[in-house]
């Protein structure tokens, strides 16, 4: 009984541990927002980006040596040791004053992106094999501080502020942030017991950086970049997208990127429950069938086209006795003309579109006097189409593939602890390194194909590419172990 009640302490630490870090991970991405609006310094783009990207970076590249610690020295320690770590710069950053003193705060507390390797490690060891993938998701839904980040983050702003009468009370969100850590660091320490993986204090850094030579382990990384760091990377990405797509307000994008990444969170925890269930192939099979779905709707530009339509020509040679907008008259003939729909009524209608629209009309090339021959053109033909990519179903789309992430990184994670039971932590650092690099390139990608194409929705077009990568390789590999383990099988299946 006391084993299972330290099970479930553990996870329940962790699991607001992690929180607590991935809330302090994207705070740049409220706080440098708020202080270039404001005015309160003057960082150019490439500057925001930096900013925006280093602790990311960090938190990514950190990931590794922090599973390998954990894997030797256990959870509890590395765990509090890492947030009471993490607080010092996080608090520094209310002293910056320049660029490079916010690059360096920046680059320090990225450390705190570092806990979901020390955490897949630590919830790991307390938990048993057929309640792994349930447990894992669990604590992957401390993906969730990222959505609270922003969502509180501008209301402590304002307060803060004074409603930007006070902008110097910036200074505070960073504090309120450092102190959070170093709360939850103690609460976590004297709340938790240590326990080392099977094997893991004895193995020399060689055997524990065994997994690297793995292919499964570079594949489950390249799933993660899939899920997990398209996830990081629309976190960030959506806010501009939003803004640049639909005209909304910073605040409204902010509300209307937490649809997305607050379910994401939220939903991993139902993946590692499915991955217990019906296996994390088959949930990865789901999850990339649903991505390559969703994107491929998602893709779909805001658009306007006109091209030539249906004309109107002559049916017998005459003179042209008069010319209105929606008639065209020869000698003793008169030809009908579609009359163009009256722009003030359509453009509030268009809003609320959800289907694309086809309008159809004519416009005349004759004049009063011209004397025209049998299959002249008197009107040319003009068909205009209207896809608004209503805001509402752009979001609902966007709610369900967020979802997808969400149940498909607890998916990746199942997959480790049964094939590298010993170094779950080295291999989640490896995945988790991956994925998390994937969060830092996407939106540099994301920047390059919008310049090259022209079109926001490019982003989707490479995210649809990706998970159908990622889905032809699982199904290869799938169909390689099918045939070299069980042959017979596989002809049957062929024969069915």
């Amino acid at each position: 009984m006391t084993e299972r009640r330290d099970s479930i302490r553990a996870l329940v630490m962790s699991t607001l541990a992690f929180s607590v870090c991935f809330a302090c991970w994207v705070l740049n991405g409220v706080l440098i927002t708020h202080l270039v609006e404001a005015q309160v310094f003057v960082f150019s783009k490439a500057q925001v980006g930096w900013l925006l990207g280093v602790p990311i970076l960090t938190g990514s590249i950190l990931r590794l040596p922090a599973g390998l610690l954990t894997d030797k020295y256990g959870g509890r320690v590395v765990f509090t040791g890492l947030m009471l770590v993490s607080a010092l710069p996080v608090y520094l950053t209310s002293l910056a004053s320049t660029f490079e003193e916010f690059l360096a705060a920046s680059l320090c507390f990225g450390l705190t992106g570092a806990s979901f390797a020390v955490g897949v490690a630590y919830v790991a060891v307390w938990t048993p094999p057929q309640r792994m993938g349930t447990a894992l998701g669990i604590f992957g839904a401390g993906n969730a501080g990222a959505a609270l980040t922003s969502i509180v983050g501008p209301m402590l702003l304002s307060k803060l502020t004074i409603g930007g009468q006070y902008l110097d009370g910036w200074r505070t969100l960073p504090r309120i942030y450092a102190a959070l850590l170093v709360v939850t660091g103690f609460t976590f320490y004297f709340s938790t017991r240590t326990r080392l993986p099977r094997q893991g204090s004895g193995q020399s850094l060689v055997q524990r950086l065994i997994p690297l030579r793995s292919l499964q382990v570079w594949r489950f990384g390249l799933y993660y970049v899939a899920v997990f760091g398209g996830f990081v990377a629309l976190s960030q990405w959506l806010i501009p997208y939003y803004v640049n797509s639909y005209g909304v307000s910073v605040a409204k994008a902010g509300l209307l990127t937490a649809c997305f990444s607050l379910p994401s969170a939220v939903t991993r925890s139902l993946g590692g429950w499915l991955a217990d269930r019906i296996g994390a192939r088959s949930v990865m099979y789901w999850v990339f069938g649903v991505m390559i779905v969703g994107c491929g709707m998602l893709m779909i530009p805001k658009m306007d086209i006109e091209s030539p339509g249906e004309g109107i020509m002559a049916s017998s040679s005459g003179t042209v006795r008069a010319v209105s907008a929606s008639h065209v008259f020869i000698d003793d003939k008169s030809y009908a003309l579609q009359v163009p729909p009256p722009r003030g009524d359509a453009s509030t209608a268009l809003e609320m579109l959800v289907f694309p629209v086809i309008t159809q009309w004519q416009e005349p090339v004759v004049k009063e006097g011209d004397r025209v021959s049998r299959q002249q053109l008197l009107a040319r033909g003009i068909t205009h189409l209207h896809f608004q990519a209503n805001i509402g179903v752009f979001t609902a789309i966007l709610f369900v593939v967020g979802c997808a992430m969400g149940i498909g990184m607890a998916g990746v994670f199942k997959h480790i602890p049964y094939y590298f039971p010993n170094s779950v932590g080295v291999t989640g650092g490896i995945v988790g390194v991956i994925g998390g690099l994937g969060g830092f390139a996407c939106p540099i990608l994301f920047g390059y194909l919008l310049r090259l194409s022209g079109f926001w929705t490019s982003c989707w077009a490479f995210l649809l590419i990706l998970a159908l990568i990622c889905l032809i390789w699982m199904h290869t590999v799938i169909r390689r172990m099918l045939r070299e383990r069980a042959p017979d099988l596989e002809q049957l299946i062929e024969k069915h």
